[in-house]
């Protein structure tokens, strides 16, 4: 592998599989990397971290705070920025989250700090909601059962694409002038889980309600259906976060990164309709 490579830790992930297609339609070498990989990667076992950077230039990090557990994000960072630029890697591109406090007991920016004492070129990356949370993740079930059941209130949320986070992904591993930088990436619009279930209905034909609930109730709501207890709060505080407004005012980041306006939820839910992702 030549020094040209850039490494993107999970791969296979909603953005990491992302910024690997915008990366090689860029024409740049990458090195997609992750448990199940050709070029493993596993955040629990170090022994696999300066294979897969040694060669590489840049790096894409994504951390696991989503898992359940506890996932100490600042050591772990830490420890795998130093790593990085012991092997040669001058360029860091960190994703971590748009979101204020403590979500489920853990500080979803704690990973900064590593990236930012590393020695390397950095830019962290913020985003909102991904519009994908709809159709490929978490809320994917819900979607085609025709219920959003949710302790969101009547808050708004900018959502956003993945797709357009991956693009700006790649222009800071890729292009000069994103050093130092954090981005808050958000779509054009916040919207309330409501019309984002109005906006669903329209693009797939047929209703699907949004249904606001009590924040414990969802709590236990979930644990009922067998997902672990820290999980489920972790998830709750996440959702009450769009319920609270706290991040609800959209940014300009993405146009001034990529110099076009972001993707649209409207355009969004059309596409997933018509690729058959709510199809019963």
């Amino acid at each position: 592998m030549s020094q040209s490579d850039i490494l993107v830790i999970g791969s296979t992930g909603k953005t990491g599989r992302r910024v690997v297609r915008a990366l090689r339609e860029r024409g740049a070498s990458v090195r997609a990397a992750g448990r199940s990989t050709d070029v493993r990667f596993d955040w629990d076992d170090d022994s696999t971290w300066a294979p897969a950077l040694t060669g590489a230039h840049a790096a894409y990090i994504v951390d696991r705070q989503d898992k359940p557990g506890v996932w100490d994000a600042e050591s772990q960072i830490r420890d795998l920025a130093k790593r990085a630029v012991d092997c040669g890697v001058r360029r860091l591109v960190l994703l971590q989250a748009r979101t204020t406090g403590l979500v489920g007991g853990k500080d979803l920016s704690a990973g900064e700090g590593g990236v930012r004492d590393s020695g390397a070129q950095w830019t962290v990356l913020r985003p909102n909601w991904f519009f994908q949370n709809f159709d490929e993740g978490v809320l994917l079930d819900a979607v085609r059962a025709g219920e959003l059941r949710l302790p969101a209130g009547d808050g708004r949320e900018p959502f956003v694409d993945a797709e357009d986070v991956a693009e700006v992904a790649a222009a800071a591993l890729l292009d000069d002038g994103h050093d130092g930088r954090v981005y808050d990436l958000s779509g054009s619009r916040a919207l309330t889980l409501a019309e984002v279930a109005e906006e669903i209905s329209r693009a797939a034909g047929r209703p699907v309600a949004y249904v606001p609930v009590d924040h414990e109730e969802y709590v236990a709501e979930l644990v009922s259906y067998e997902v672990p207890a820290d999980y489920a709060r972790f998830v709750a505080d996440l959702v009450a976060q769009i319920r609270d407004n706290l991040n609800a005012e959209p940014t300009g980041t993405v146009e001034g990164v990529l110099g076009r306006p972001p993707r649209d939820f409207a355009a969004f839910a059309r596409q997933a309709a018509a690729d058959g992702a709510w199809a019963l």
